[in-house]
């Protein structure tokens, strides 16, 4: 028997709260944690360092940390346990449930190399205890070092920054947010040819209080929202999904509202009906017309990656590859066409990168990348700015949870949108005779220096002599990177430009999953292979 609504919000409001159970033991700890500058850390925090310094340490932190995360999956109605697609990557638990803990991190430089320890059991006893320990592995590591840890300078904070929200997620009722997402999935099964139509959305709080040897206090809380819809439908035996997501946010709850999951539930069903009678687009070299959520992906893999400095010098060969970057090429690569700038900001308010300070203590700032086509910038924190010759971090250290180790991680990478009177994606269209329009983020592979690609999307539209004719399907192009760029013929004006969140990024060993956000205007890239990716 079909449960009805009120059944299925009573049981699932039962559920979430029965998981909510198994964390009670953190209450007395976490009530302390946000806000207010209130609880031990401060002394705690000072304790800790004068015991570092005390064992010779050169450099100390201590990083507590709250970690909240919800993930909701609707499917036809219903919740579940593990729904569809992931648009959030934000380590929530599925179907209902809030996970919660809390512990702290401590990383020194002994002997000229990194050491680092945590604990989910915060307590002065324990906090010794991690200290020696993280002391006692930068002196093993310190056996085969090739060099010594080589920090920039920071000056001292002593400051609070929460995102800015309107509303937080964890005090709305279970019951509305089910609404939201079921309200949602209902629309979209208004369409009879839909088989199945999911609503998805992840909430994120993530709590730290860093105290420094460098004499900073810096207390952050940092809320995140990733939400979105599918509808799959199948037509001639062929099955197809169109994903509708407004990406991801530091923001709270007020993120999925006005995302309008029911509002585009028409349009996400029909597209999936249109996709699933599509015919794969001919090969060849095609003109595309990209739109800013498309080009978020592109952006990511072979703009952002590839600046982020600990690849270029080789950090992160064995996990993640390296880049076809060379720190030689700083004011001298031709990177893309004279259309192209791209610059990193660590706060664009509602970026996934944003924070009020990065986990070396260093102010957000904002710095360009690419100016007129040409390399200026990279993505660096204290540990590899002196690569670049500079004195001071740009801000990038970041790590996902209290219990991980903080590492670069990039920041928001935005490509700067054209001029006032710059063509509309509409005049772009105009200005193609044989062509692809692309929207939203799908397949992609790319070689691991980040020169050799190949993209996929979420829907794709044939262009012909200025025209959007039909959908098209099982589309991929080629991208070689700085070929790909130096063909950028348009980039739209500021009224276009729109900023996407995207779902995790990984990198670190052990991996750690970040989060990604990139902004442009749509853009016509000039003749580009594009094939079939048969799925």
């Amino acid at each position: 028997m079909a449960q009805n609504r009120r059944e299925f919000l009573k049981v699932a409001g039962a559920a979430g709260a029965a998981w909510s159970l198994s964390d009670a033991w953190l209450a007395p700890v976490s009530a302390q944690s946000p806000k207010g500058r209130t609880g031990p850390w401060r002394t705690w925090g000072t304790d800790a360092l004068k015991q570092a310094r005390g064992l010779g340490c050169t450099y100390a932190d201590i990083r507590f940390g709250r970690k909240r995360s919800q993930a909701l999956n609707v499917r036809n109605g219903q919740l579940t346990s593990a729904g569809g697609f992931s648009f959030g990557g934000f380590g929530a638990v599925p179907g209902g449930g809030i996970s919660d803990t809390f512990g702290f991190g401590v990383r020194v430089v002994h002997s000229g190399v990194w050491g680092f320890a945590s604990s989910p059991i915060v307590s002065a006893d324990e906090i010794g205890r991690i200290v020696q320990e993280a002391t006692a592995i930068a002196k093993a590591s310190a056996m085969a070092k090739r060099f010594d840890v080589k920090l920039a300078p920071v000056p001292a904070y002593d400051e609070f920054y929460e995102t800015p929200h309107e509303r937080d997620p964890f005090e709305v009722p279970l019951e509305e947010k089910l609404a939201v997402l079921t309200d949602a999935t209902d629309a979209i099964q208004k369409n009879k040819q839909i088989l199945f139509a999911t609503a998805q959305v992840s909430f994120s709080q993530d709590w730290k209080f860093l105290v420094t040897s460098e004499g900073s206090f810096i207390e952050q809380s940092l809320y995140y929202c990733s939400c979105g819809t599918s509808a799959t439908a199948r037509s001639k035996g062929q099955v197809k999904t169109r994903i509708y997501t407004p990406g991801a946010s530091t923001a709270g709850y007020e993120f999925l509202v006005k995302a309008d999951l029911k509002g585009n539930a028409e349009r996400v069903a029909a597209e999936a009906v249109e996709h699933s009678l599509a015919a794969p687009v001919q090969t060849g070299l095609k003109d595309l017309v990209l739109k800013p959520s498309h080009i978020a992906l592109t952006m990511h893999e072979i703009i952002a990656h590839p600046t982020e400095l600990d690849r270029i010098v080789g950090y992160e060969a064995n996990y993640a590859g390296t880049s076809f970057v060379k720190l030689s090429d700083l004011g001298k690569l031709k990177y893309g066409s004279p259309l192209l700038n791209i610059y990193a900001d660590r706060t664009h308010v509602g970026g996934c990168g944003t924070v009020g300070f990065d986990d070396d203590g260093v102010k957000s700032q904002r710095w360009p990348i690419i100016q007129e086509g040409r390399l200026v910038g990279l993505q660096t924190n204290r540990e590899t700015a002196h690569y670049m010759g500079e004195t001071e971090s740009r801000g990038c250290t970041f790590a996902n949870h209290w219990r991980n180790y903080p590492f670069l991680r990039m920041p928001n990478i935005q490509m700067e949108p054209g001029k006032p009177g710059s063509p509309s994606i509409e005049q772009m269209i105009g200005d193609v005779k044989d062509g692809v329009l692309v929207e939203g983020s799908g397949s992609f592979s790319i070689d691991q220096q980040r020169y050799n690609g190949q993209f996929g999307g979420n829907a794709f539209w044939e262009i012909k002599n200025g025209k959007v004719t039909r959908m098209v399907t099982d589309f991929t192009y080629n991208a070689i990177t700085t070929d790909f760029w130096a063909n950028l013929d348009a980039v739209g004006p500021p009224e276009s430009w729109e900023h996407h969140g995207m779902d995790g990024d990984a990198k670190g060993q052990p991996v750690q999953s970040n989060y990604p956000s990139h902004g442009s205007s749509p853009c016509l890239i000039r003749k580009v292979m594009v094939g079939a990716a048969f799925s």
